[in-house]
């Protein structure tokens, strides 16, 4: 089959490489007929996430029609299914409380040392996204083995079109939860660091959870417009000092929830993240946390911090005076896809949630090299790339 394979620092290739097969009886194999190139993916590409090998097969955000099963599989041949990032057992503890991205089974017993070192205990294992979280064959290809198929996908009704569902994998359960860990109340105003997608999927939710305002703040202006059609004020902060601008809009208070959808690959020319970026060249640091620090900065006192942004390792000069001080509420981590997607897909179904309105670019599966590097370097124009396994050109949405 063919697939996209990670081979070095923006060097991604489509590779022919073996059909997978059914190893485990709880497995079952999808014909993929729509993945995604995710922000999180631009990590890999850009070689911030380590233990990647070359050769790796990319992609977490993809859905499609199963055509075999394992005998402990309870999907059937011909059902088209969404897939979460996160590869869950769905009967250890973590998974019994809906934790399902701190799964005990999810990671190989082989790769879980990575992480019990790195982060002092394993945690699930997701699709393409290096060796710490499994070293599992990602979406980014024609055909993808599903680990615990009992359990993480969910089957979509006939008639319904991929690009209204492909997002169920990640980014849209990832904005809901990044909303609901910032504990919104009505009347709430809430800071959204990041328009990318994650971002503004964090934006919809919030309102629909009761935020009365919502301030997103970016710097790319396609981005800003369309966190502004879901009702969002902005803030440039390439134009507007971020927290002078905050303070005068919420009358000096700040706001009452934060959620940093940045991550460690922060922009912008400050101070502290150009220092950032100097130590992460060096090999002094590895993430760029400017998002983060600036909206603990904000928040007001006794206020809600989220942070669904991925961040991989240490930071530098992490404001933990300013949250213990302000009486500030943190609440992160991967998303528990699983648990969300029920709710969400019927959201979709319902017309209460919009999934469509991010999808920039339709490329064939082949161009996904192409497809990785537009997305990197024109994140204005491309807010998101979905690939499609057979399609013939590529389409503008």
């Amino acid at each position: 089959m063919r697939a996209l394979t990670w081979h070095g620092k923006h060097d991604v290739r489509m590779d022919t490489v073996d059909d997978p097969g059914i190893v485990n009886p709880r497995d079952c194999i999808i014909k993929v007929t729509s993945t995604a190139i995710c922000g999180s993916d631009l990590h890999l590409y850009d070689h911030y996430i380590p233990t990647m090998q070359s050769g790796d097969i990319l992609g977490h955000e993809f859905m499609g029609e199963v055509v075999e099963v394992g005998p402990k599989s309870t999907l059937k041949k011909g059902q088209r299914v969404v897939v979460p990032f996160t590869i869950s057992c769905g009967s250890c503890y973590y998974c019994g409380k809906h934790q399902y991205s701190a799964c005990d089974n999810g990671l190989p017993a082989d790769n879980q040392d990575i992480a019990q070192e790195l982060y002092g205990h394993p945690m699930a294992g997701l699709f393409g996204y290096s060796h710490m979280t499994g070293g599992y064959a990602g979406g980014q290809a024609e055909y993808v083995r599903v680990p615990f198929s009992d359990v993480g996908p969910i089957v979509i009704p006939d008639g319904i079109d991929d690009d209204k569902v492909l997002f169920l994998s990640d980014i849209l359960p990832t904005g809901w939860m990044a909303a609901e860990n910032a504990e919104i109340e009505p009347g709430d105003t809430v800071a959204v660091w990041g328009c990318g997608p994650v971002g503004l999927f964090a934006v919809q939710s919030a309102f629909l959870m009761g935020a009365e305002r919502v301030i997103a703040i970016d710097h790319f202006p396609t981005r800003l417009e369309l966190a502004r059609k879901f009702g969002a004020e902005t803030i440039n902060f390439e134009h507007t000092e971020t927290y002078e601008a905050l303070m005068e809009m919420t009358g000096g208070i700040g706001p009452d929830a934060v959620i940093d959808a940045v991550g460690l690959e922060a922009h912008g020319f400050f101070a502290d993240n150009v220092i950032d970026q100097i130590k992460a060249s060096t090999f002094l640091g590895t993430d760029r946390p400017h998002s983060i620090r600036q909206a603990i900065i904000a928040c007001r006192k006794g206020g809600r911090v989220s942070m669904p942004a991925v961040y991989g390792g240490f930071v530098d000069k992490f404001p933990l005076g300013a949250l213990m001080e302000k009486g500030l509420t943190l609440k992160t981590g991967q998303t528990h896809v699983q648990h969300y997607m029920p709710g969400l897909l019927q959201a979709v179904l319902d017309d209460k949630i919009d999934t469509t309105f991010l999808i920039s670019h339709r490329l064939p599966l082949e161009q996904a090299p192409e497809g990785y590097k537009m997305f990197h370097d024109n994140q204005n124009e491309v807010t998101k790339v979905v690939l499609k396994p057979g399609m013939s050109g590529t389409q503008a949405a």
